[in-house]
């Protein structure tokens, strides 16, 4: 066998060309999760507000559902290509590494690992990003999908159900772990993404790892305070 074809990925797509994909598909979903976030924001703006904005997304019909697939597809590309290149970093390591003990992360060493530069971010990336996709299942369910429309006075009224559903401490308590790992994960994947597009280099390593913890503390605060201004009646 070729090196060229040991080194690619099923779908015939090599490390490069998968790492690319990864990077460029991480972009478009920080996109998207800056948007939503400030559509969210809208909120503490009124009920009319809201429930404006969410009626002008709704009123967008077919259109609208072609985003949604085509952002399902972004997410899935993102998932199943970083799942492959772990898998095939593990298989890379040999079974020498994979008879030895296993660290708490599932990572094996023979002669033992010291994280010299690495953030606890970029150790669970893995794991982050599969509960967020947990997490991402359940508000699709939640308010698309099968969204609690009881005892809201009129059908369409986000802005009452956002209120209701948050006003429950264990359901706004999961939406804000979701939030801190989102951020964790957006903190590391930015500046990977950079890295990986060749735009993080030695010289401009440092300004870029204080954007990445500055986007990601941006998203977080802008996140988390829809549950917590629910939570503490600044909102109702």
């Amino acid at each position: 066998m070729s090196s060229s074809s040991s080194n690619r990925l099923p779908g015939g797509l090599t490390t490069v060309g998968a790492k690319m994909l990864v990077a460029l598909t991480g972009i478009a979903l920080i996109l998207f999760v800056i948007a939503h976030m400030l559509g969210n924001l809208q909120i503490f703006l009124g009920a009319e507000s809201l429930n404006e904005y969410a009626h002008k997304l709704k009123s967008m019909g077919p259109l609208l559902w072609v985003a949604r697939i085509g952002l399902l597809a972004v997410f899935l590309t993102h998932i199943g290509l970083t799942l492959a290149l772990t898998k095939r970093n593990a298989s890379a390591r040999g079974p020498s590494a994979a008879e030895s003990p296993s660290n708490a992360l599932g990572e094996r060493y023979r002669d033992g690992y010291g994280y010299q530069t690495a953030t606890s971010a970029s150790r669970y990336m893995i794991h982050t990003g599969l509960l967020i996709l947990a997490f991402v299942i359940y508000h699709l369910v939640h308010f698309t999908i099968a969204p609690d429309t009881t005892a809201l006075g009129t059908e369409g009224n986000v802005y009452a159900m956002v209120i209701k559903g948050f006003s429950q401490p264990l359901i706004a308590a999961i939406y804000i772990v979701a939030q801190l790992m989102l951020a964790s994960h957006i903190y590391h994947g930015a500046s990977s993404c950079l890295q990986t597009l060749g735009l993080r280099t030695p010289s401009t390593k440092p300004a870029i790892s204080k954007a990445g913890l500055l986007l990601a503390t941006v998203i977080a605060i802008g996140n988390l305070s829809i549950p917590l201004a629910v939570l503490t009646g600044q909102i109702s």
